[in-house]
């Protein structure tokens, strides 16, 4: 019989020979007793490690779907069933820290010291999920006022940098959003019936400010003033110009182009053709609200276990992994859509021949 069709074994499949002899507690080489929880450290981020691997895995197979420019409806619908799976994944990195919480900061202070210098800072696969979503460097915290790669050999420096090289899953969503049809059509100007919609918004939030009889003087002009500010950030969407300022300030990543594409697919989600997109949209949300959750989570738990000592790395521990949740975001433009979301009764209705473009139909 061909080795093609010959039986495999679970444990030879798996090669758990590897997997269960990779688990080298350093206590028990060093020490005269072993440290009970050394094992459990090392088994968890074993998993942490393991599940990088498949986030890359899925990652990879998104960026290979964008790379010919013509991402069909059925390849959006594989990528969203992709993401979602990052998602769950996501899930047990956060729900993983509840087990590592079951070793107290005792138990890690007994084999703490056999770690110098190693840390997650040097986990290779981490920093690659970061590269290939879109986390520009000039955007990352130094480590110890250094380049977040010189904690890695020089193989390691050359595949974070081809991941920066490669088109970025951020760079290939702004291009992709870039080629979102409808706006501007023959009978139909998304930007003019749009700008038209806000003002009415607007304006009939200033008469109920002004009306209220609720409200303090001071009160209103507090309100009014507000009202201003997102004014403001609607009139940048307005004047292209002025989007590109905030674009070169930092303020934003997407193109123009791209942020008025989001903004048309998430107003009119609900109609058929678009609701993948605006799945797509939203799960790269979760992904980024769930990679701020883990990093808080992370933070909390390494207070709990030291407090305020320097990390094993040398880093500034809680303070500095608090601070990357506060400042690692890739996808924030998806969440300054919002800014620019109006009331479903104040979305301006589409021409009948728009909204049969954005459904479902076959001629026979």
């Amino acid at each position: 019989m061909s080795d093609k069709f010959t039986s495999v074994h679970y444990h030879t499949y798996l090669q758990l020979d590897k997997l269960l002899d990779a688990q080298e507690l350093r206590s028990a080489t060093l020490a005269e007793k072993p440290a009970h929880d050394e094992m459990l450290f090392i088994i968890m981020h074993q998993v942490y490690e393991l599940w990088f691997k498949q986030i890359i895995h899925e990652i990879e197979s998104i960026s290979t779907m964008f790379a010919d420019d013509q991402m069909d409806d059925q390849e959006i619908s594989i990528a969203v069933n992709r993401l979602e799976r990052i998602i769950e994944i996501q899930k047990l990195l956060i729900e993983q820290v509840n087990v590592m919480e079951t070793m107290t900061a005792m138990d890690f202070l007994d084999f703490r010291h056999y770690l110098f210098p190693a840390s997650g800072f040097q986990s290779l696969q981490f920093r690659l999920v970061e590269n290939m979503l879109g986390l520009r460097e000039e955007e990352r915290l130094t480590y110890n006022r250094m380049p977040y790669d010189i904690v890695f050999s020089g193989e390691q420096k050359e595949q974070l940098k081809k991941s920066i090289e490669n088109k970025s899953l951020l760079t290939s969503l702004i291009e992709w959003l870039e080629r979102t049809p409808f706006l501007e059509l023959d009978n139909f100007n998304f930007l003019e019936v749009y700008k038209t919609a806000v003002e009415h918004m607007l304006q009939k939030e200033r008469d109920a400010i002004h009306q209220s009889g609720m409200l303090s003087d001071e009160q209103k002009q507090q309100r009014l003033t507000m009202i201003g500010d997102s004014d403001t950030y609607f009139k940048a969407i307005f004047d292209e110009s002025k989007f590109d300022e905030m674009r070169e300030r930092g303020e934003v990543k997407f193109s123009y182009k791209a942020m008025i594409g989001a903004l048309f697919i998430f107003l009119y989600r609900d109609e058929p053709i678009l609701q993948t997109p605006y799945r797509f949209l939203s799960r790269l949300m979760d992904i980024e609200e769930s990679f701020t959750l883990w990093r808080n989570r992370h933070a909390q738990m390494v207070l709990r276990m030291i407090g305020r000592k320097t990390g094993t790395g040398g880093s500034s521990g809680h303070k500095y992994l608090k601070s990357t949740a506060e400042k690692h975001h890739i996808f924030t433009d998806l969440f300054q859509v919002a800014t620019l979301i109006i009331p479903r009764s104040d979305l301006p209705k589409l021409p009948a021949d728009v909204r049969k473009q954005l459904n479902f139909h076959f001629t026979t």
